[in-house]
């Protein structure tokens, strides 16, 4: 598609924008707002998009991986991140990490997720996320970008294609939010938590590996 960015249809993000920092700066000022229950909630939002993906036909097959490090990671089989070329043959994903849901987030009727807090969008878990790398796969090519707070750090940066399609976002929720929501002591997310809560997306196939040990 090498055609102007503002000509092209916004569905879920503005494709005219790239970040949107007073937006990243909201979100962070009103975490406990907007994470209720902290890394749980977070993770919900990101499995969220692949249930959108598999409910649209497009994969249906959902990896949850709780790191050691406290980070997560959500891989999917479906198409991978909208990317296209503009006018100027530069390539240009889809703004998701930076820049608001049209869906949901000024929307005070925005669906509930599974926890019944209300959907706000992927921005969320990139601004709350002291890092976030974003790996995607596409039939066009394949490619993976770095946010801190929300903000990319790099560039797209191309990676070998290996014949598959889908989207892997791995985060490392900020601290105070990985000790939220539960009593102290008991602050990880479960696998029993994640299981239950994901199980209400009947087009996911949901597999939960925690590595994080005793």
């Amino acid at each position: 598609m090498d055609t102007s960015r503002a000509s092209w249809r916004n569905t879920t993000h503005d494709w005219t924008g790239t970040v949107d920092l007073d937006h990243l700066a909201h979100i962070r000022r009103n975490s406990a707002a907007f994470a209720p229950g902290g890394v749980l909630h977070l993770t919900l939002e990101v499995v969220a998009y692949v249930a959108d993906e598999a409910a649209a036909g497009h994969g249906g097959l959902c990896r949850i991986t709780l790191h050691p490090d406290g980070s997560v990671s959500v891989a999917d089989d479906g198409r991978g991140t909208d990317t296209r070329v503009d006018e100027l043959g530069r390539i240009v994903k889809k703004p998701v990490m930076a820049t608001k849901d049209l869906r949901f987030f000024d929307h005070p009727e925005a669906p509930s997720l599974p926890d019944a807090h209300h959907r706000r969008g992927m921005s969320v878990v990139a601004a709350l996320s002291t890092w976030l790398i974003h790996t995607n796969r596409r039939l066009n090519g394949s490619w993976t970008q770095r946010y801190e707070h929300g903000v990319p750090t790099t560039d797209l940066r191309p990676i070998a294609d290996d014949l598959t399609t889908g989207t892997t976002v791995h985060f490392l929720p900020d601290e105070s939010l990985r000790n939220a929501g539960r009593p102290s002591g008991t602050s990880r997310t479960t696998v029993d938590d994640l299981a239950r809560l994901t199980r209400s997306w009947q087009h996911l196939t949901v597999e939960i590996d925690d590595r994080r040990g005793t």
